[in-house]
C-alpha cells in the first residue's frame, strides 16, 4: 500500500493548557520487528494524553506525540509479524503516538476491528478494557454475586466497567456528578448511581448491599476519597486505583485498613511490560471480543477532527463528556506550517 512520507500529527509544543496541542508536519515512523503502522482513522483521548499534555514531556521511550488508543488500517508490517496484513482493519492500544495520521503499534496489542462496530465505536475500545480486564478481573478477581462501586460511571473506563462487570454475574453501583450522568450509568446496568454533588454514595452502598459494603472498588480520582471508600467496603474487600490525580496521596488510619482486612492497589496500564499487555489482549479477543456491539457497546461523547485536539481537552478537563471523546483524522487535514520544534 502506498505511504506518504510526512504526516500531519499533534505536538505538545510546551507544557501547559490545551492550547498547546498544535499541529504539526512529522516523517511517517517505519515498523520495526513485531510492529505494524496504522493508518490512524480514529484515536481515543484519555486522562493521561492530559496528564502529558500538563507536564511536558513523555515518558522515557515513548514519542512525544499523545494517543494511546487508535482504530484504523494497517498499511506496512516489520519483520515477524504473520497475523496483521496490509489493508487489516484494526483497533490498537499504542505507547503514544495516536493523535497523528500515521501511528506505530505493537502487533500483539492489535486486535481486529469489531464486525459489529464502527470504527468511531471501536476506536474508544483499547484503552477502556485493557484498564478494565487488568485491574478488575486480573488484579482485583471480581467474581459473580460480588459488588462493584465504579467512581465515574459516566466516563470512557466506567462506562465499560459497569457493562463488563454486569455481564460476568457483578452488581454494580456507580458515582457521577449529575442526574444525566447517573441516568446513563443506570442504562448501562448498574443497579444504583449515586451523584456524589448530592448524595453520599457511602450511605447509598451501605443502603444497597443491607449494611455488608461493595466487594471491589474502582477509583479514578487519586486518594480523594481514601476513608471514604474504605468505610464502603466490605470485610475482605479491593480498592484499585487508575490515577493519583485530584489527590496523590492515600491517607488513612492503618487500623481501618487492618478492620476491612481491605487490599488497596492500582495500576498504571502504560508502563505495564508488554508480554502482560499482551496476555490481556489475548483474553480480551477470546472472552470479550464476541460480545462487542453485542451486550457491550461504547459510548461516545463527541467526535472533533484530528486538528480540533485542544477542544477535546477542554471537553475532558471540563468534566462534560459522558463517555468517550474522539479525534476523527480521517478529514482532510490541513497541513501546518510547523516544522519539528
Amino acid at each position: 500500500m502506498s505511504v506518504p512520507s510526512s504526516m500531519t500529527a499533534i505536538v505538545i509544543t510546551a507544557a501547559g493548557g490545551p492550547e498547546v496541542l498544535r499541529p504539526h508536519t512529522r516523517e511517517v515512523p517505519q515498523p520495526t520487528a513485531n510492529q505494524v503502522l496504522i493508518r490512524v482513522h480514529t484515536a481515543g483521548v484519555n486522562r493521561h494524553d492530559c496528564g502529558q499534555r500538563q507536564r511536558g514531556t513523555p515518558p522515557a521511550g515513548a514519542t512525544d506525540i499523545p494517543g494511546l488508543e487508535v482504530s484504523g488500517q494497517v498499511v506496512a508490517a516489520g519483520s515477524g509479524v504473520t497475523r496483521w496484513q496490509p489493508g487489516a482493519l484494526v483497533v490498537a492500544l499504542v505507547n503514544g503516538g495516536g493523535y497523528a495520521e500515521y501511528c506505530i503499534a505493537e502487533a500483539r496489542l492489535t486486535l481486529p476491528k469489531p464486525e459489529q462496530l464502527d470504527e468511531l465505536g471501536s476506536a474508544a475500545l483499547p484503552e477502556a478494557l485493557f484498564t478494565v480486564w487488568h485491574n478488575l478481573f486480573e488484579i482485583c478477581r471480581l467474581q459473580p454475586g460480588e459488588w462493584l462501586l465504579v467512581h465515574g460511571g459516566a466516563s470512557g473506563v466506567g462506562t465499560i466497567a459497569i457493562q463488563l462487570a454486569r455481564h460476568f454475574g457483578a452488581f454494580v453501583i456507580a458515582t457521577a456528578g449529575s442526574a444525566e450522568k447517573c441516568d446513563v450509568s443506570k442504562q448501562l446496568g448498574a443497579h444504583e448511581a449515586a451523584n456524589y454533588n448530592e448524595e453520599d454514595f457511602v450511605a447509598v452502598a451501605k443502603v444497597v448491599t443491607h449494611g455488608r459494603g461493595v466487594d471491589v472498588i474502582l477509583d479514578m480520582t487519586g486518594g480523594l476519597y481514601a476513608e471514604r471508600n474504605l468505610d464502603a467496603l466490605a470485610p475482605d474487600g479491593r480498592i484499585t486505583h487508575l490515577t493519583s490525580a485530584h489527590e496523590p496521596r492515600f491517607n488513612v488510619p492503618i487500623h481501618a485498613i487492618l478492620q476491612k482486612r481491605a487490599v488497596i492497589t492500582g495500576s498504571m496500564l502504560r508502563p505495564l511490560p508488554i508480554e502482560r499487555k499482551a496476555a490481556v489482549a489475548d483474553e480480551l479477543w477470546a472472552r470479550v471480543w464476541p460480545l462487542l456491539g453485542r451486550s457491550i457497546n461504547p459510548v461516545i461523547d463527541s467526535v472533533f477532527p484530528l486538528e480540533g485536539a485542544a477542544q477535546a481537552h477542554e471537553r475532558m478537563e471540563a468534566g462534560r463528556n459522558i463517555g468517550k471523546i474522539l479525534l476523527d483524522a480521517r478529514a482532510p487535514a490541513s497541513r501546518s506550517p510547523h516544522g519539528d520544534r
